[in-house]
């Protein structure tokens, strides 16, 4: 009997949970380091931001799949600015945009530093998911305070819990198999 030898990949994808576009599936290519938020966590972390984002500006950092930063379009945010560097990501997040006619998402493929160095805009949720065991999240935690509304919030994962100090208070965390995840807030000056 014949194998089958069809070089055709399987097509990854994620789903939204809720909101407008409840149970799309957005589409991805296979890529170093991509890992998708967990259906689970998701849950957890829009119920933590309280379910409807209405009037938020959101910013989806380290973007992937892009599933953070439509998951809170889908529940009304305002806008939704994903940064994604890894070209074929990018591309899928710019189709999976046009798929839902996601007019109020910006998408840009840069890195995430160059992104934070030219943003003028505040975000009041900023969804930050960065490869693992590459130091990021300490790059990038200090450039925040000045792209945060002032009671903004920061979802943060890690592979590790992340501590509380002079700038950042973590207000919510909790741990699903090897991922820490936390809501952070910036301290009170």
């Amino acid at each position: 009997m014949p194998r089958n030898t069809s070089n055709s990949k399987k097509q990854n994808t994620v789903r939204i949970n809720a909101g407008e576009w409840r149970s799309r599936l957005l589409k991805f290519p296979d890529a170093e380091g991509l890992r998708p938020t967990p259906e689970r966590v998701r849950q957890t972390v829009f119920n933590w931001l309280g379910q409807d984002l209405t009037g938020l500006n959101c910013l989806d950092l380290f973007a992937g799949t892009g599933v953070m930063g439509f998951e809170a379009l889908s529940r009304n945010a305002r806008t939704a600015v994903l940064v994604e560097k890894t070209p074929a990501v990018y591309k899928a997040i710019v189709e999976n945009k046009t798929a839902l006619k996601a007019d109020a998402a910006k998408v840009f493929n840069i890195d995430a530093l160059s992104f934070l160095a030219h943003n003028r805009e505040s975000f009041e949720v900023i969804f930050l998911d960065p490869p693992y065991n590459q130091g990021w999240l300490a790059k990038v935690l200090p450039l925040l305070p000045a792209n945060l509304s002032p009671d903004g919030v920061v979802y943060a994962e890690a592979e590790f819990s992340i501590e509380e100090d002079a700038t950042w208070r973590v207000i919510k965390q909790s741990k699903a198999g090897n991922v820490f995840y936390h809501l952070l807030k910036l301290q009170p000056s």
